[in-house]
C-alpha cells in the first residue's frame, strides 16, 4: 500500500513543479553534432527503448487516448520479470505486486499521418528491450529504436502550431549540408497544464549529412 502512495505522491509533486516549467523526469541523452541558428540543433541520440500505440485519428481526444495508454503501461499496466530488483531510486517509481511502475522521461514523441495518431515514451537508460516490463494492453509494443540523428527546432506555447513549426523546421534545413528523411514529428516535454510560456516544445525530423554548404 505504501509503495502506491509513494508512486502518486511522487507524481503530484511532479506535476504541481511541472505547471511552472520544472522538470525532474529524466531527459533522453543525446549529443549535439551542429547548431543551425540560434534555436535549431542537429542531434544524435545513442540506442534506447520505447513504448508506442498507433491509434485512428480522432482529433485531440484520440491523442488525449493514446497518452493516457501509454501513461497506464509506465504506471503499472504491465507485468514484470525483476522480481529481485527490490526498490528503486526515490525518483523512479517503486515494483508493485506483479507490475512495475516506470519513471517517466521526456520527451513524448507524438505524430499525426494517414489518419492515425502515433506515440512513444522513451523509457528509463536502466532498461534494455529484453529486460523492460511487458504491456498488458495488446496495442501498446515495446520497440528497441536505433542510433538516429535528428534535426530539432525548439519552441514555446500551447503547441496548436506544430504543422507551422514543422514547415519552419524543413525549409530552414534547406542549404545546410542536412537533408530530412521521413515525416517531421512533434517532441513534448511538458504537461498540457503547464504554463503556455515555459513550455518546451520541439518540431523534430529525422537527418542525414549530405555534401556541405
Amino acid at each position: 500500500m505504501w509503495q502506491t502512495f509513494l508512486y502518486y505522491a511522487v507524481l503530484t509533486f511532479e506535476a504541481v513543479l511541472g505547471a511552472f516549467g520544472i522538470r525532474l523526469y529524466e531527459e533522453t541523452s543525446y549529443e549535439v553534432v551542429s547548431r543551425i541558428g540560434e534555436r535549431i540543433e542537429i542531434r544524435r541520440y545513442a540506442q534506447r527503448v520505447a513504448v508506442q500505440i498507433t491509434l485512428p485519428f480522432a482529433g485531440r481526444a484520440s491523442r488525449n487516448e493514446a497518452f493516457q495508454i501509454l501513461f497506464a503501461y509506465i504506471a503499472g499496466a504491465n507485468s514484470s520479470d525483476l522480481s529481485r530488483s527490490g526498490n528503486m531510486a526515490m525518483t523512479v517509481p517503486v515494483k508493485v505486486s506483479s507490475s512495475e511502475r516506470v519513471a517517466m522521461t521526456v520527451p513524448v514523441q507524438s505524430s499525426e499521418t494517414d489518419g492515425e495518431v502515433f506515440m512513444q515514451f522513451f523509457l528509463p537508460t536502466k532498461f534494455t528491450i529484453d529486460r523492460a516490463p511487458k504491456p498488458l494492453d495488446g496495442r501498446v509494443r515495446l520497440v528497441e529504436r536505433e542510433t538516429e540523428t535528428i534535426a530539432s527546432l525548439r519552441f514555446s506555447g500551447s503547441g496548436h502550431d506544430f504543422a507551422a513549426r514543422e514547415a519552419e523546421l524543413i525549409d530552414s534545413l534547406s542549404g545546410t549540408g542536412w537533408a530530412p528523411v521521413g515525416k517531421p514529428f512533434s517532441l513534448f516535454y511538458d504537461a498540457p497544464f503547464t504554463l503556455p510560456f515555459v513550455r518546451r516544445n520541439e518540431a523534430a525530423v529525422s537527418v542525414v549529412k549530405t555534401a556541405h554548404r
